[in-house]
């Protein structure tokens, strides 16, 4: 029987040690090769994304250089002066803005000698025959200047005029009267109408006006539309009696007379969409007051917010396009209302009898023609005179856009840009403002996107995502740079680059947090799945530790 019962408590004891081995290789399993593998496989996949660069993107410290040239004709300095011939200056003036961003002007300026072709040129009869024979041999790219300096008493300008401002990228300005510093005069003068046909600070400043805190508002804030890789624009005809009036417009063949050659100037800033439409029963939504002065209705400029909400309910175009969207309306007044004038603010009527809003478009109130008003079969026809109608439509555009007319100095004329409507250092100005605002709306967007990354961690961050973050952040710094160099074409094209990865970037639709469970919702779908596992694995340890404590107290008090 002792033989019998040993023989049992060894199998006992063999039976525990194996109970005891097979807890601990569940328990070794399960933590070293089951929760590795639980947790990696459950991870969160997160490419890496230049964070440093973003923090130091979110500084910018833009310089703007413009390349000037300084040409001087024969008999324009005197001679002592002129054996200054050629030199090189450079000025810089910091625009105070903000204390993470920062502005600096540097202007290159080369002061050097007419050659024989130029000094040909500007012996034209005018000077805007002057300015189109001296532009193929300038080679002047996009930002930089060419200003030419002609004798006091040349007959290529009016005598009255002092600047005369062309509609390339040139000038051609008097020499200062006899003065002891005639380089130094020039100089201040050249100052004055770089300033007029480049990039000033208010331009700057607005187009920076997302990260600069700025007052009130004033009724020139925020009139241009904001930077867009593309702009629809929507000519609308309302005529609200049609049974009164029966309206004719060519809108086609304005569009190709007047809006095409100045799209097609434009179309290196962004892609452009035209359309027209037709409106009939589409009122106004306010009712004119009566004026016995002027036999007439009048439309007050406190009026006239309300006059865009009903009328832009009748549009459609804006929901229907990804990019902004600007209106122009014709507005053909009813027999009722007519004629229709538009007073300003101090009552006196506005000479195009239109009005534009800022970041949306323009109205033009279109009166019939008294003659015609006078007839008594109905519908009478109106044949709307189109060069007239779309002088002020293309004038709200240019407003709508930011360009505007620079500070000219005294006695400063400007050149007609001709069909174009647009002069190239126009362009130019709006090229400077578009790139700051480009740059600027990459920084806000790429530093947003790294704060949301950081504070949530479990949305995932695929390679592409990373790819176009680092290619924003690259073509952003390409920009700055090109900027600092006075390469205004090549800033600006990188520029666009930039803003169309970031935005690939912060709209990604893998970047939405509601497709991913939050670590608290993750615990809860697992926990279920492994505790009844892990419960008796976990039983098993606790009574192996009690039974070596226990085993150690015995041997203690054996020994």
């Amino acid at each position: 029987m002792a033989a019998d019962a040993s023989a049992v408590a060894a199998i006992d004891a063999a039976e525990k040690a194996r109970g005891k081995y097979a807890a601990l290789s569940f328990a070794t399993i399960a933590i070293v090769v089951g929760l590795p593998l639980w947790w990696k496989t459950t991870e969160t996949y997160r490419a890496s994304l230049p964070y440093s660069e973003i923090a130091e993107l979110d500084t910018l410290r833009f310089q703007l250089t413009v390349p000037i040239s300084v040409v001087f004709a024969k008999g324009s300095l005197l001679g002592d002066q002129e054996r200054k011939l050629p030199f090189r200056k450079t000025q810089e003036v910091e625009i105070p803005l903000h204390s993470k961003t920062s502005v600096t002007s540097r202007y290159e300026v080369s002061y050097r000698r007419a050659t024989s072709q130029e000094e040909k040129a500007l012996s034209q009869a005018s000077a805007q025959e002057a300015d189109d024979q001296l532009l193929p041999m300038q080679g002047a790219t996009a930002g930089s200047l060419t200003i030419y300096v002609i004798l006091r008493d040349s007959f290529l300008l009016p005598q009255e005029v002092a600047v005369y401002i062309g509609k390339h990228r040139s000038a051609v300005m008097r020499a200062p009267r006899g003065t002891e510093d005639m380089l130094a005069a020039v100089a201040t003068q050249v100052q004055e109408v770089a300033h007029a046909m480049s990039f000033t600070p208010e331009s700057i400043a607005e187009a920076l006006s997302d990260r600069i805190p700025i007052g009130q508002p004033g009724t020139e804030w925020k009139r241009p539309f904001k930077s867009s890789l593309g702009y629809e624009i929507t000519f609308s005809l309302l005529n609200p009696d049609p049974s009164a009036h029966r309206v004719s417009w060519d809108i086609e063949g304005a569009i190709e007379r007047y809006v095409k050659p100045l799209l097609g100037k434009l179309s290196m800033v962004a892609e452009f969409s035209v359309d027209s439409q037709i409106l009939y029963y589409a009122a106004l939504g306010v009712t004119p007051r009566f004026d016995a002065g002027s036999s007439g209705y009048i439309l007050s400029a406190y009026s006239l917010p309300h006059v865009i909400n009903p009328v832009e309910a009748r549009l459609g175009s804006s929901a229907a396009s990804l990019y902004p969207v600007l209106n122009f309306l014709l507005y053909v007044p009813e027999r009722l209302h007519s004629p229709l004038y538009i007073q300003d603010k101090d009552g006196a009527p506005v000479p195009t009898n239109a009005f534009h809003s800022p970041r949306w478009g323009g109205i033009m109130v279109y009166n019939v023609d008294p003659e015609a008003a006078n007839e008594t079969l109905l519908p009478r026809r109106v044949d709307v005179d189109m060069v007239r109608v779309m002088e002020v439509f293309l004038a709200q555009l240019r407003l709508l856009f930011g360009i505007l007319p620079g500070p000219l100095p005294g006695g400063a004329i400007l050149a007609n840009p001709g069909n174009e409507g647009l002069s190239d250092w126009e362009l130019d100005r709006l090229l400077w403002a578009r790139t700051v605002e480009n740059v600027a709306t990459v920084s806000t967007t790429l530093t947003s996107l790294a704060e949301l990354l950081d504070k949530i961690s479990n949305i995932v961050i695929k390679d592409d995502v990373a790819s176009q973050v680092y290619h924003a952040v690259e073509f952003a710094q390409e920009a700055i740079a090109e900027l600092s160099r006075g390469h205004l074409d090549s800033a600006f094209q990188a520029s666009k680059a930039a803003i169309t990865s970031s935005e690939r970037a912060f709209f990604d639709p893998s970047l939405l947090h509601l497709l991913y469970f939050p670590d608290d919702q993750k615990f809860a779908i697992y926990i279920p799945l492994f505790l009844p596992m892990a419960v008796p694995i976990l039983l098993s340890l606790v009574k192996i530790v009690r039974e070596m404590k226990q085993s150690k107290k015995g041997t203690i008090k054996v020994d």
